[in-house]
């Protein structure tokens, strides 16, 4: 891409630049690597001049960021992470984390009650407040007040008053804390105590609570008029437990659930009623032989304030318990012995595998099924049932999209994730069918006027207007797929998705690979918003820049000027353009040799935040209005930490793999690299790797190597694309790997007796199988590789409990068969079957609780390896899932990964551990 001029986007301080050219003699060492600081969870306001970001290292505390947009004003707060940001900027609330060595000097138990806390920061004094023991909090939409919802105290085991004795007996789900409501006009407040359900209005009129104390029989609806902080009782009840509530925006009615608070909360039912604020009524909505609600139900009010939707479930029952042994006799009845069994029955017609079926039963638990009641008329209807138990409801009045996945939850197991899908009358209930056996990715998209339904099928996009009862291809005769055309699976290419519609319902965008499309949906015209250019120079063009509301999408006026994204498959360069709505073309604004992602836009203006990052630029954040990016301000100043470093480049580096194709790939060269002299080579990769040549490193201990430290340490870190074939995973990554290393060895970069390969999950996968079929890598270290796909095709991912058949048959291991139908496949790429051919030293990483690849695959490639007589190890990280997540653990990885790397590649001593192993230790427990 060609850079353009920009006006304040500078990439360096002068003195920066000054620095940089001075020879820098540190060594990267991971301690470097836990002290480098990243930007986290950036916000900003919807008036647009305030901007807050979270700071924070990779081991040790955060600190927040505040930067006013439109003055000098820069604070930091310690401690501070998540920044939440009033409406018009004057204040912003962070959460205060606990410190990490609190955290970490704690015993389980002790860590069990740390409780984070806020910070509030006034950002026109700089002034903080600090509050302990903090549950959540909220600023109202308007910005003129902010709710602190606190953590329940804690009973001491000391105290046995008769007061704190009783409340013992209140289900914890009945027991309110204390709400402080601050006016952030004069920083007063109001403290409620036992709180249970708390709502602001969207219009900023008022706050409701819903406070219950079943100890003395307290339970009261209280609203706080905003305009003077004045606080009322509403409505109260005896021996009924409030339960959900909601504004509406109007200021005109209170909508609220209660029941039985003698009953316990998961058995207790549920009714739902409307306060009328201004008339004190309380009208009780119609109820149902076959419909009730449940302490899950929640209000949520449409922006008209015209309709109120709630969820609500067919029964409401008490939990089953077990029976317990109360008499000599209950030992020998068989009856009560066996209700203490632990039996789990898996039926072959189970909609879902008994341990799928247990990860989805806490959600199962709280589902509920959407009902809508039309305010005016005391109309309710329910939209959700037992067949279509999904509904997604955006601000449209009339229709709303609904799903169910229940046809297809047993072949979820071989098949992959589908639903049907409807178009449901809010009026009636009725549901119009759209699609069936639709891939669950590919939602329908319902236009804002509620004319139109847009859908992906089989490489088409296709419109159903809602009043004609009518369907069309609206892209058969545009002479592109709108598939991916990069899809590499067995099973149906995905789209590349919808833009947003067109107001008044005229047009709606779509995307190719390369360009955007617009189609007007009265005549079904389309022609290409960004004229072809995308195609013709292989940029892929995306919508950018939009305020993130999936209540209210945007939608774009006939006429606008848009800003785009756009991402050179070519030199893998990003850049920002401009279109314009019903306009041919598109105009560069920034171009160039790095990476830009848009992280934000203020709700209320026309302020973005983005970075812009290379490998050796760090992704600082930078503001700029909407149409004119290019004149950006710098915000944050973190790619200073690079400056005691040496830090080295990136290039791309492309070959002809071994089927003739070209291929494409990132080469990360060592600090100070002398042309003509040869590397070691550290080789990284899962998938497509080249769109990463810019990306600045992440410098972070993890379970990957970190880019930064190896090439520090005189490794060259190479990225190779894969592309694949069904059938034969294995083999074509090993044809895109070997071709890719010998590019290197031929151009002289690397040391053909120096060359590693690290991969983890499906790259470790294909790290321990391309061992089988070449010598050309000297050392090998994978990561959760599945080892072998016999056992592994039916074996279970315990995150999610769902069987890992579909991930071969129609997944990322595409084979693209079952076990039963092509068993040769499975064996044919199974390193396993293979272990005798390896030459290649292998370090094999498992969590011991892998909750994606069965960990005992690691066991079986070890045992494969230790019985033919190879050059094995194996970590076992224990209480570990597929990415390490204890910080020691990590650690401890990435040194013995780069020990092992530089015993093999460099030549150097061999560690203890490795050399000779380690016993098994068990440690004395910290008193």
């Amino acid at each position: 891409m060609k850079s353009l001029p920009i006006t304040s986007l500078l990439l360096f301080s002068t003195s920066l630049l000054s620095a940089n050219l001075l020879a820098a003699t540190n060594r990267i060492t991971p301690d470097d690597i836990m002290r480098f600081e990243s930007l986290k969870n950036p916000v900003i306001s919807d008036t647009g001049n305030m901007l807050a970001v979270e700071v924070t290292p990779d081991r040790g505390d955060s600190h927040g960021l505040v930067k006013n947009l439109r003055g000098n004003n820069e604070f930091s707060v310690k401690g501070g992470s998540k920044p939440k940001i009033s409406h018009d900027g004057r204040f912003v609330a962070f959460i205060d984390a606990i410190p990490l060595l609190d955290s970490e000097k704690a015993s389980k138990k002790a860590k069990k009650k740390l409780k984070s806390g806020l910070v509030l920061l006034d950002t026109s004094t700089g002034e903080e407040q600090r509050f302990e023991r903090v549950k959540s909090f909220e600023f109202n939409e308007k910005g003129t007040h902010l709710a602190i919802w606190f953590e329940a105290e804690e009973l001491k085991k000391d105290d046995k008053s008769e007061d704190k004795a009783q409340s013992l007996k209140v289900d914890k789900d009945d027991k309110g804390s204390t709400v402080e409501l601050f006016s952030l006009n004069d920083l007063k407040s109001i403290t409620f105590k036992d709180v249970t359900a708390f709502s602001f209005d969207k219009s900023g009129l008022n706050f409701a609570l819903a406070i219950n104390n079943i100890e003395t029989n307290k339970h009261e609806l209280r609203l706080v008029k905003l305009a003077n902080n004045t606080a009322s009782i509403v409505h109260s009840l005896k021996q009924q437990q409030f339960g959900s509530i909601d504004l509406s925006d109007d200021g005109k009615y209170l909508g609220f659930t209660y029941g039985d608070a003698k009953a316990k909360p998961f058995g207790r039912e549920y009714k739902l009623s409307l306060l009328n604020l201004e008339t004190s009524q309380v009208v009780e909505t119609a109820k149902s032989k076959d419909w009730t609600l449940n302490r899950y139900t929640k209000l949520r009010f449409s922006d008209d304030s015209q309709r109120l939707f709630f969820g609500r479930v067919p029964q409401v029952s008490q939990q089953l318990q077990v029976t317990k042994y109360e008499e000599q006799a209950d030992l020998f009845d068989k009856q009560i012995i066996t209700s203490n069994r632990a039996l789990r029955v898996w039926h072959g017609d189970d909609a879902r595998i008994k341990p799928h079926e247990v990860k989805q039963y806490k959600k199962e638990l709280k589902r509920t099924y959407l009902a809508v009641l039309h305010v005016n008329g005391n109309n309710l209807v329910q939209l959700a049932d037992l067949n279509v138990p999904d509904v997604e409801v955006q601000q449209q009045k009339r229709f709303a999209l609904a799903s169910s996945d229940l046809p297809y939850r047993k072949m979820i197991t071989w098949a992959g994730f589908y639903r049907d899908f409807y178009l449901v009358d809010l009026n009636t209930g009725r549901k119009i069918p759209l699609l069936t056996q639709q891939s669950s990715s590919e939602e329908p998209n319902l236009s804002p006027g509620e004319k139109f339904v847009s859908y992906y099928l089989h490489g088409n996009v296709f419109l159903y207007e809602i009043a004609q009862d009518r369907r069309t291809n609206i892209t058969k005769e545009l002479g592109v797929s709108f598939a991916d055309e990069d899809h590499d699976y067995p099973s149906n290419a995905p789209s590349y998705g919808f833009g947003p519609w067109i107001n008044e319902d005229t047009g709606l965008l779509l995307y190719d690979k390369y360009d955007i499309w617009q189609v007007h949906t009265g005549s079904h015209d389309a022609f290409k918003l960004t004229a072809g250019e995308g195609r013709k120079h292989g940029v892929q063009y995306r919508v950018t820049g939009l305020v993130e509301d999936k209540e209210h999408p945007s939608v774009f006026k006939s006429d606008e000027k848009v800003l785009l994204h756009g991402y050179s498959d070519i030199d893998k360069g990003d850049g920002f353009y401009q279109a314009q709505i019903g306009v041919a073309g598109v105009t560069p604004l920034i171009e160039g040799d790095y990476k830009l992602k848009l992280l934000a836009r203020s709700k209320d203006a026309q302020t973005i935040v983005y970075s812009k990052e290379q490998y050796d630029l760090f992704p600082d954040l930078y503001t700029a209005n909407y149409d004119t990016p290019q004149d950006a301000v710098r915000q944050t100043d973190l790619d200073q930490q690079r400056q005691g470093f040496n830090w080295s480049q990136s290039e791309l580096v492309q070959w002809t793999n071994g089927d003739g194709k070209p291929l494409d790939g990132v080469l990360i060269k060592p600090t100070n690299y002398v042309e003509g002299q040869r590397y070691p080579v550290l080789v990284y990769f899962y998938r497509f790797m080249s769109d990463r040549l810019h990306a600045f490193p992440q410098m972070k201990i993890n379970h990957r190597p970190n880019f930064a430290w190896y090439a520090d340490n005189g490794y060259a870190v190479f990225l190779p694309d894969i592309r694949f074939e069904v059938g034969y995973p294995g083999e074509t990554s090993v044809q895109a790997l070997t071709s890719g290393v010998q590019h290197l060895i031929d151009i002289g970069i690397a040391d053909p007796q120096a060359v590693g390969i690290q991969g983890h999950s499906w790259g470790g996968y294909q790290t321990a199988f391309a061992v089988t079929k070449t010598n050309i890598f000297k050392a090998a270290v994978t990561g959760a590789p599945v080892s072998n796909m016999t056992s592994a095709y039916s074996g279970i991912r315990h995150g999610s409990g769902l069987a890992r058949q579909f991930q071969y048959e129609t997944g990322q291991s595409r084979i693209g068969e079952s076990l039963f139908k092509s068993p040769q496949l499975y064996i044919e790429n199974s390193p396993v079957f293979y272990a005798e051919r390896i030459k290649t030293p292998m370090m094999i990483m498992f969590g011991d609780k892998d909750d994606a690849v069965p960990w005992e695959q690691g066991v079986e490639l070890y045992l494969a390896m230790r019985r033919a007589g190879k050059d094995v190890v194996f970590l076992q990280y224990q209480d570990e899932p597929h990415h390490l997540k204890k910080y020691p653990n990590k650690l401890d990885y990435s040194i013995r990964m780069m020990e092992y790397f530089d015993h093999y590649l460099k030549g150097k001593p061999a560690p203890k551990w490795l050399s000779e192993g380690e016993a098994y230790t068990e440690y004395k427990k910290a008193d």
